[in-house]
């Protein structure tokens, strides 16, 4: 895809520089850059676990559940 950036003329050329010291392009420096930046800011955390025992309630079953869901979503 291709995308417009308005990037400072230093850090632009710093970029550049450094790209050709790698042997890469701009762009894969830039995708590289991105990449890291977004997978550290995914913050980790557990989920909770139910202790709950038993199953589902008496009347609901799991079509039930997954129809719900799908009229849910047409509503998104």
């Amino acid at each position: 895809m291709r995308t417009t950036l308005n990037i400072p003329d230093p850090i632009i050329k710093d970029a550049k520089l450094r790209a050709v010291e790698e042997g890469k392009t701009l762009t894969d420096l830039l995708v590289e850059g991105l990449r890291i930046r977004l997978a550290k800011s995914m913050p980790t955390r557990s989920l909770p676990v139910s202790s709950a025992r038993g199953g589902l309630l008496p009347g609901v079953d799991w079509k039930f559940l997954e129809s719900e869901q799908r009229d849910a979503e047409e509503y998104r």
